[in-house]
């Protein structure tokens, strides 16, 4: 391919990444306009849970059938599914509904996010495309930022070409998708080979009956309560999910959904098993950081898109140089020990934070987080992929992104779960303190703070709390913060210090969890990178096959790695059959 075709190609790639990693963000600051529209507040959840649940499970089968049955074919219906999905949830009439269409979408989205990295595999040797993948991240960045501020500008406009401002929330995909369904159709023409295999029908069954009781209770737990039947049963049933994924994954053998050889690989495993914590501390970061901005620092949610500006800035820097390096020097052993260092350190960063702090003082430690993410991804994508061979580069891709989502699933719900048992303790805690209780007591007796509506909300709930409902305090960010918008400060500061005590809580758990994959990635052996393509590879192979099968019919010998025959009498040839086995 030359390099005008291969810009091509991942124009196509980076636009179908960009409607998948928009839509996990643009969503979240639209989702109360939405559910007030639709009159269904109570089911929001499942929106955000059904999309979760379809795009994780969907992504490994992409990458097995890709392998099967060629990129551009399953990416081409990535995309369809996608828009079609999108379409249908644009126009919902219920929440149930919604939620059903964005399951759509996420069988579509599991495609879009897989893929752009299987194909690139398979057009760029391990060394160049290091320098690509830094491009993918920054669009993952870049939608992370802008997918709050758009989904806010959506939610906040009533009309739009006479379609109401939410939906346009879902309708934006369809332009951007049709875009990349052009180019896809244009430039993207992979030369694939058809192998006769088994479709592991048994690997798909069992990895959904696994994976959406597990997720559910992830998602589900705080609400349901963890030790609750509905929880309880979802963990009986993943196990033995689990279970059942194992043993037809063994019994499959390599037609496998996620082929059990692979975990043979060291590199494979390790890189695996970091992205897994990986994923733990970046979603868990991603998703805690702008809720700590909005009630600590008293950021709207389109200003906490804005304010996560340094952690995008640190990934897009750290990607791009990263990935100029390893092209460069072919050398990536290090940046897996340097960006969990780094993550570390920003951790560690933030297990300093206080209310008072500025908000510069968490933009520092964003910015070095995002430092240490941005070394991190795509590395452990290339180290995964070149671990394995040219046909198992889609389900070594699929599964890499898999276990990361899987991590960043279990980080978020672990990290909110600690949040929110740390959060009664640490408001109780905060009312106890002297400083805090004299400054509740001056404001409450100042009669310009009464009078001022804005305090009408905690003037309420605190007076509650001296008429004996202590937990209703106790338990208020569970629910609705917006009572602490634009109140007193001397009668917010109880509730902030609180949050702010839980967090740190948190930060102390994202810490441990990106200590041990420091050390784990010392343990990451990295292969020498591969100079060639997986098409490079495969065209090379099968010429060698060929060549072989025209030696064995001419009695001519092939010498190894030129593909060059030499034909020879057929006494010689029966002499040297022995060598040629050998080679």
């Amino acid at each position: 391919m030359t390099h005008r075709q291969i810009l091509f190609i991942i124009f196509g790639l980076m636009a179908g990444m960009f409607l998948s990693a928009l839509d996990q963000t643009i969503v979240g600051t639209s989702m109360r306009t939405i559910a007030d529209d639709l009159k269904g507040l109570d089911a929001q959840a499942w929106v955000t849970t059904a999309y979760l649940i379809t795009s994780t499970i969907a992504t490994p089968i992409y990458g097995k059938l890709s392998d099967l049955f060629g990129r551009r074919p399953l990416f081409i219906i990535a995309i369809v599914i996608f828009l079609i999905g999108s379409v249908a949830a644009g126009f919902s009439s219920s929440m149930y509904e919604l939620a059903g269409f964005r399951a759509l979408q996420g069988l579509g989205a599991g495609g879009l996010m897989a893929l752009p990295l299987a194909i690139m595999g398979d057009i760029l040797a391990p060394r160049e495309r290091a320098k690509y993948q830094g491009y993918f991240l920054a669009v993952f960045g870049i939608s992370s930022v802008i997918g709050p501020l758009v989904g806010g500008l959506f939610a906040g406009t009533p009309e739009i070409l006479f379609v109401t401002g939410w939906r346009w929330v879902f309708l934006i995909n369809l332009p951007i998708g049709v875009i990349a369904l052009a180019i896809v159709l244009r430039f993207l023409h992979i030369p694939h080979t058809r192998h006769s295999v088994r479709i592991d029908w048994w690997g798909a069954a069992t990895v959904i009956l696994a994976l959406v009781p597990l997720l559910l209770v992830a998602e589900q737990g705080r609400t349901w309560g963890w030790d609750s039947p509905a929880a309880l049963a979802c963990y009986i049933i993943g196990v033995l999910g689990v279970a059942a994924f194992i043993v037809s994954e063994r019994l499959m053998g390599d037609d496998a959904l996620i082929p059990l050889k692979l975990f043979r690989n060291q590199t494979f495993s390790m890189s695996t098993v970091l992205g897994v914590l990986v994923g733990f501390g970046m979603f868990g970061a991603m998703m805690t950081i702008p809720l700590y901005l909005q009630l600590v620092n008293g950021a709207t949610p389109t200003e906490s898109g804005f304010l996560m500006l340094p952690m995008i800035l640190g990934l897009m820097i750290a990607s791009i140089v990263s990935g100029q390096l390893i092209a460069r020097t072919g050398v990536y052993k290090w940046f897996p020990r340097v960006g969990t260092a780094l993550m570390a350190l920003g951790f560690f960063w933030f297990t300093f934070a206080t209310a008072d702090k500025p908000v510069w003082f968490m933009m520092i430690g964003m910015f070095i987080i995002g430092l240490g993410l941005g070394q991190m991804m795509q590395t452990l994508t290339i180290a995964a992929q070149n671990s394995v061979g040219p046909r198992d580069i889609g389900v070594a891709t699929s599964s890499s992104t898999f276990f990361r989502q899987i991590g960043g699933t279990l980080g978020v719900a672990i990290l909110f779960s600690v949040l929110y048992t740390r959060i009664p303790e640490t408001i109780a805690a905060a009312f106890k303190d002297k400083s805090n209780l004299a400054g509740l007591q001056a404001a409450a007796t100042d009669p310009d703070v009464v009078a001022d509506p804005a305090n009408k909300g905690i003037l309420e709930l605190l007076s509650s709390a001296q008429g004996g409902d202590s937990s209703s305090v106790s338990e208020s960010l569970n629910g609705d913060s917006s009572f602490l918008n634009g109140a007193d400060p001397r009668l917010s500061a109880p509730f902030l210090q609180g949050f702010n005590d839980a967090a740190v809580s948190i930060f102390w758990v994202g810490l441990v969890v990106v200590l041990v994959a420091f050390v784990l990635s010392w343990f990451l052996k990295a292969t020498p990178l591969r100079s060639k393509s997986a098409l490079q590879e495969n065209a090379e192979a099968e010429a060698a096959v060929a060549a072989q099968r025209a030696a064995d019919q001419t009695g001519a010998l092939v010498e190894p790695g030129t593909g060059a025959v030499n034909v020879v009498d057929a006494g010689s040839s029966a002499a040297t059959s022995g060598s040629i086995d050998k080679k």
